[in-house]
């Protein structure tokens, strides 16, 4: 694509950035039959290559963004399976990224998207306020349907039906390894320690189990991808910025990976090098981060012999949800298939698996109407290949699917947490009350 920079523009490092992503695109529409809102809405504009365009206008001609422009970015999910298709190599993340910055910018948003995004940003990526937000969602409940604004609806639909109790796991220290291996530091999140306590937990015990001293390193929390994504860099860098700090402490001592069980999450930690790359304070340390962060499936497969299986799958069927964030944005397609079926799990796949299920961060909560119709056909395509189980490595899958149906959704790692000598999933047990199943929004 030939593009028109200003010489002037392209000493800003982020235009120059752009301008080199923008020239690698040869506008062959390959992008657009991977592209979720593509095939939702048929809308050229809401395509990546339709968004490049109106990404190279908005920044070349370094104009303020119309109300156009804003609307088909802000339907980009980010879900990446347009790199995946890409035969030209096209970074679209860190376009989109850009654009979002800008926008964050130079544009106004009416009142009402300002506020969604002020109480998104300062109540998600904190567990306790997160906590305080889904018992609020829950006695809101009852009276959803009576609220018109969909994302309203969305935010209330969200709330699972239990909120577990805070996990002492989750606090900064060290579990010892059973003949240790490594050392590596586990990542636990934010919004995954509110909703479900049950991943960290299954996650240190399969580490410790198999040779991993995990460590909880004081000051890390939220990556800061919820915020990133909004275009809000100064918030997403500054709590970027704190993981950075504390996991570089840790490396001081020897680490050999910091393990990340959320892939929104992964996705984002791993691209700190790039994020940072113009900070002369934290520029080498983002990227010796980047470059130990690994998924919770890169470290199993290393870890798990096939004789650790304790308790085999005993043949369950389990349908197997790959996130967007892990095959597109990790590229990690096969890790935690392959640990499946070394558990004993028969192992399923569902079809279309390349097209996301809709959560996408918050998008769920932002696109209401966009999402809702990903997630039912998502949901249609799990339950068509009948499993007893679904399996997902990202919370916002899991609880984007769970809420639409009764088939059991766990995170893989506490399936294999149970093959190895680990506790049944509470998901999996008789009696257990699944989340309530939210209808599809339009």
């Amino acid at each position: 694509m030939q593009t028109n920079f200003t010489p002037e523009q392209l000493t800003d490092p982020a235009t120059a950035h752009s301008n080199k992503i923008l020239r690698t695109c040869v506008h062959c529409g390959f992008c657009t039959a991977t592209c979720p809102t593509y095939q939702v809405l048929g809308d050229e504009l809401d395509s990546p290559r339709g968004r490049i365009y109106l990404i190279k206008d908005m920044l070349e001609n370094a104009r303020t963004p119309d109300a156009k422009t804003v609307k088909h970015i802000d339907r980009c999910m980010s879900c990446l399976a347009c790199m995946t298709t890409c035969p030209s190599g096209v970074h679209y993340m860190h376009l989109v990224d850009h654009a979002r910055a800008y926008i964050e910018e130079h544009y106004k948003r009416p009142l009402s998207d300002r506020m969604l995004r002020w109480v998104l940003a300062r109540i998600l990526p904190y567990p306790m306020r997160f906590r305080i937000a889904l018992l609020g969602a829950k006695i809101a409940r009852p009276f959803a349907r009576l609220i018109p604004d969909l994302r309203l609806r969305a935010m209330i639909a969200m709330a699972p039906k239990h909120i577990p109790p805070v996990s002492r796991n989750d606090d900064p220290q060290t579990f010892a390894a059973k003949g240790k291996k490594m050392r590596v530091a586990l990542m636990t999140g934010c919004a995954q320690r509110a909703l479900n306590t049950d991943i960290n937990d299954a996650t240190i015990r399969l580490l410790t189990r198999l040779g991993a001293e995990v460590v909880i390193a004081e000051g890390a929390g939220c990556c800061g991808a919820l915020t990133h994504h909004m275009g809000k860099n100064t918030e997403s860098h500054a709590t970027a910025a704190k993981n950075i700090r504390a996991w570089s402490r840790e490396m001081a001592d020897g680490l050999d990976a910091i393990v990340i069980n959320t892939s929104g999450c992964g996705t984002t930690v791993k691209d700190y090098g790039h994020m940072f790359r113009e900070d002369p304070a934290l520029a080498d340390d983002a990227a010796a981060v980047s470059s130990i962060a690994k998924d919770i499936s890169e470290i199993l497969i290393d870890l798990l012999p096939q004789d650790a299986v304790t308790q085999p799958g005993d043949g369950l069927r389990v349908a197997y949800h790959a996130a967007c964030s892990l095959q597109h944005g990790q590229q990690i397609k096969t890790y935690p298939k392959d640990l499946l079926k070394r558990a004993g799990f028969a192992v399923l796949e569902p079809a279309d698996s390349h097209l996301c299920c809709g959560s996408a961060g918050t998008y769920n909560l932002m696109q209401p109407a966009i999402s809702g119709q990903l997630k039912g056909r998502k949901i249609a395509t799990l339950e068509a290949v009948k499993p007893d189980i679904i399996a997902a490595g990202n919370i916002g899958c899991m609880m984007q699917i769970g809420s639409g149906t009764q088939t059991p959704i766990v995170h893989t790692v506490e399936l294999l947490d149970w093959a190895t000598g680990g506790p049944k999933p509470p998901a999996l047990s008789k009696g257990y009350a699944p989340a309530p199943t939210v209808p599809i929004l339009r």
